[in-house]
């Protein structure tokens, strides 16, 4: 018997497993036609063989394992088999492999018999959580669980601050499932943002047999099969909103009669909306802007927010609903992390930097894999110094920086708008294209890269958003750049997007679309003045030029990640389903007042991430996948976390310092940290310390709680049923807690401002309130404050003190204090009395404690 040989014994195993594929060709007689088949061999060789002899075009549509979830086969007979059974045409006519049907239909064929049950809709997607989406299920589910424990029927809250794109919704329903919820409900103040929330519960296999129900749905609520989860979606005003006389209204009485097992607040910045939603539109019309609110925010947006505002103090009262727990979603909730509102174990964070991490990490890792993070791309700032003669006309403002709104004011409509410093505007238009330099620039050798002037950024400028002050603006601009001495920019389609001809609400968006179309061939520049730039998508956008004043970081970001969205086509050849070309791999946002800019980005990257102890280590993280270039009018240069902080802070002066120490969000007084105080003796022992507090009243805590508690559950249980009498004594009980919350409040804001007090007298040099706890001076700290350390360390441990803006303040009252010495050629403290800083920041507190 032949020896077998060590190769043989050895063998590679033969790659012969089945594959199979999906296709379709160009012709009439095949419109709407998939071809089913399968394979053993390679699918592109394979269909080669069937197509090519006869020159057909094929595009392929689907290539994947053909073998069961339990490793059996799974072949194309059982695949056609099943899509006829769901009542799918065989065309025989043309082949016994050809489908009438979707791409979808086949995956959703494909997805039933691999998980042996049979699917409604198109419940075709398989895909698994990315991890980061897992890690937010777990730390929020073990949350849940940690707080049901301790009191089965608290009800627990959780922040998802996650960016835009990282799958919030998909991931909800993750979590609705791994509690086994089976009545969900979805509340937000965007409307628009419904199509994903439908989608996703739709076309994914793990949601098989859910009910999907809205407003838009027109399904009687009450109707749903007991038996299946139930998701019902809604907006704020239309669901919470009450009527005239204030009772709930009657078409939503069901609601409140559901004990639902999940409240989801999407889009949760509410905090920021009253104020960002009307910056976004206050160029608009004013009756236009008013229909944008309603469109855009659910209308009726100030009387929603009125409300709104309990819930900041952790009061749920407007709610008049029960439920067991709560999931809040937003990419940009600044004022709920400033606030406090949300301890450390309630948060989970995927930040822009957090995605870009994740993006690099797996693509050093798996070098050859597809990237499920590849088509985000990546950010970059460049900020322009504007000559002098631009800068005179318009600067003003705190800072006296350059005004966005004042240079760009417009006057007039349609085609008669025009620019009130339309020359300056016109040599603004010839600087970014590189054709107007002020004279101290003249004889430089290399030119600063200007956005239309220089060959690396021009392919990023083929479609590029123009964000400015008001409609007149918009359409002066779209007046000046039609103006025969800018033939240059004649190439790009202008696309005015402001007032009431564009459209209303996302009715603007279609036209943008179909004038881009697939984005390689001509350019564009859309104008808008608010109009599209929150919630949308619009793929080839590649660039924004900030030309308007935003005050807010919300604002100015949720205008700035449009241009972030991926724009990637997947199986660009026709012959790949897995390959993705990425026409994005970059973005740009153009700004004309660099230290506004500076500001926002500093703002947001602190106010993302307020637990980090050192907030230049924030802007230092977000700086490294965010660069920042500045031209300062005469070089450009990358800006590091230290410079953006000093340019951001410049003009600060002792009395800017002296109220941030004297701002209600240095303190937290809702009930959850009153409750805290209540029940740690050594806590309730520090607070009475502090001077003034028992003034109050040794019961004034434990009033504040009953009496909003009272209230709250009588407005619950009684509601619309409550008499005239009752509404006016509730009313009178309200008033009277809120009073003394404040009080208690005032307090807490009294001894904060100790805090630089002491900072100035110790010899250390503080950058963090960790600093401040750990390296004293005790006795110091003790006489300066009232409290000992480790008493202050106890109160900024229970979130009495919100350690995130006393962060803030520390830094800046460092930053100033360095500036301060820097400029006197002093080093440390001695003598640092002479300098002033001490009257005019701190010394007013410590005076008036020793009389």
């Amino acid at each position: 018997m032949p020896r077998v040989t060590e190769d043989e014994i050895f063998a590679a195993k033969p790659d012969a497993r089945l594959r199979l594929y999906c296709y379709v060709i160009d012709g009439t007689n095949h419109d709407g036609l998939i071809k089913v088949g399968q394979t053993t061999r390679d699918v592109k060789k394979r269909i080669e063989e069937q197509t090519k002899t006869a020159g057909i075009k094929t595009t392929i549509l689907l290539d994947e394992p053909g073998e069961r979830d339990d490793g059996s086969p799974l072949t194309d007979h059982q695949v056609r088999a099943r899509l006829i059974q769901k009542g799918f045409e065989n065309v025989t006519a043309v082949g016994t492999e050809w489908m009438r049907c979707s791409l979808a239909d086949v995956q959703t064929a494909i997805t039933e018999l691999r998980a042996g049950r049979r699917l409604t809709g198109t419940h075709h997607e398989t895909f698994p959580m990315r991890m980061e989406q897992a890690a937010a299920v777990k730390k929020t589910h073990d949350y849940y669980n940690s707080v049901w424990s301790e009191d089965m029927h608290g009800v627990p809250r959780f922040l998802w601050n996650a960016k835009m794109r990282y799958g919030k919704t998909f991931t909800s329903y993750q979590l609705a499932k791994k509690l086994g919820a089976t009545r969900v409900l979805v509340v937000t103040f965007k409307p628009a943002v419904e199509d994903a929330w439908q989608t996703d519960l739709e076309n994914h296999s793990d949601f098989d047999g859910w009910q999907y129900m809205s407003k838009q749905s027109g399904s009687d609520p009450t109707s749903v099969e007991k038996g299946k989860p139930l998701v019902y979606f809604g907006s704020f005003q239309d669901l919470l909103g009450r009527d005239k006389s204030g009772n709930i209204k009657p078409k939503n009485k069901w609601l409140h009669e559901i004990n639902w097992d999940l409240v989801i607040f999407d889009e949760y910045h509410f905090g920021a909306w009253r104020d960002t939603a009307k910056e976004l539109f206050e160029g608009e019309d004013e009756a236009v802007a008013k229909k944008e609110l309603q469109t855009e925010f659910s209308g009726d947006l100030e009387v929603v927010n009125e409300d709104l505002g309990e819930l900041s103090e952790h009061e749920i009262e407007f709610l008049p609903i029960t439920t067991r727990a709560y999931l809040y979603l937003s990419g940009t909730p600044f004022k709920a992390l400033a606030t406090g509102e949300f301890i450390e174990e309630q948060i989970f964070n995927w930040t822009y930097t957090d995605e870009q991490r994740a993006k690099a990490d797996f693509a050093e890792a798996n070098p050859e894999k597809w990237n499920p993070y590849g088509s985000l791309p990546q950010m970059r700032l460049l900020t322009y110094q504007m000559p002098d003669e631009l800068l005179a006309i318009a600067s003003s403002g705190e800072f006296d920086e350059f005004d966005l709104n004042a240079f760009f004011a417009a006057a007039g409509t349609g085609a008669s708008a025009e620019f009130k410093h339309k020359d300056d505007v016109q040599k603004w238009l010839e600087i970014i294209r590189g054709g107007y330099a002020p004279s101290q620039v003249d004889n430089l050798k290399e030119r600063p890269p200007f956005p239309y002037s220089d060959a690396r950024l021009l392919p990023h400028l083929q479609h590029s958003f123009w964000f400015l002050p008001s409609v007149a603006a918009c359409n002066a601009m779209a007046n000046l750049l039609a103006e025969k001495q800018n033939t240059y920019f004649h190439k790009y389609k202008v696309l005015t997007v402001a007032g009431s001809k564009a459209g209303i609400g996302l009715d603007a968006l279609p036209p943008v679309r179909e004038a881009i179309g697939s984005g390689h061939d001509a350019g564009s520049i859309t104008l808008s003045c608010g109009k599209l730039t929150t919630g949308v998508s619009v793929p080839q956008w590649t660039s924004i030029l900030m030309l308007r004043n935003l005050k807010s970081p919300e604002t100015y970001f949720q205008a700035a990640f449009r241009v972030q969205t991926p724009w990637s086509q997947k199986n660009p050849n026709g012959d790949n389903p897995s390959e993705e070309e990425i026409y994005k791999p970059v973005c740009f946002v153009f700004d004309f007042a660099p230290t506004r800019a500076l500001r926002q980005l500093a703002d947001y990257g602190i106010g993302l991430n307020p637990t980090e102890p050192n907030p230049e280590k924030s802007v230092e993280d977000l700086v490294s996948f965010l660069p920042v270039l500045a031209y300062d009018g005469s070089h450009m240069t990358q800006v590091d976390a230290g410079g953006i902080l000093d340019i951001a802070m410049a003009g600060t002066s002792a009395t800017l310092l002296a109220r941030k120490w004297e701002s209600a969000l240095l303190v937290n007084v809702d009930n959850d940290t009153l409750k805290r105080i209540l029940n740690d003796p050594k806590a309730y022992a520090a607070v009475m310390n502090i001077e003034g507090f028992r003034a109050l009243g040794e019961n004034i805590i434990e009033t504040v709680i009953n009496k909003s508690e009272k209230v709250k559950e009588t407005k619950k249980d009684k509601g619309d049923n409550l008499n005239p009498i009752d509404k006016r004594k509730l009313t009178e009980e309200e008033k009277e807690y809120k009073s003394k919350r404040k009080q208690i409040q005032e307090k807490l804001i009294k001894f904060a401002t100790r805090i630089p007090a002491f900072m100035y007298l110790t010899d250390f040099r503080e950058n963090t309130l960790q600093d401040v706890i750990t390296k004293l001076e005790p006795d110091l700290f003790r006489t300066v404050t009232g409290l000992s350390v480790e008493d202050f360390n106890l109160l900024v441990s229970l979130n009495v003190f919100n350690s995130g803006h006393m962060n803030q303040a520390v830094f800046a009252f460092r930053r100033y204090e360095d500036a301060s010495l820097s400029y006197t050629g002093i080093d440390s403290h001695e003598d640092l009395r002479h300098l002033g800083l001490y009257d005019t920041v701190v010394a007013r507190e410590v005076v008036e404690s020793e009389g």
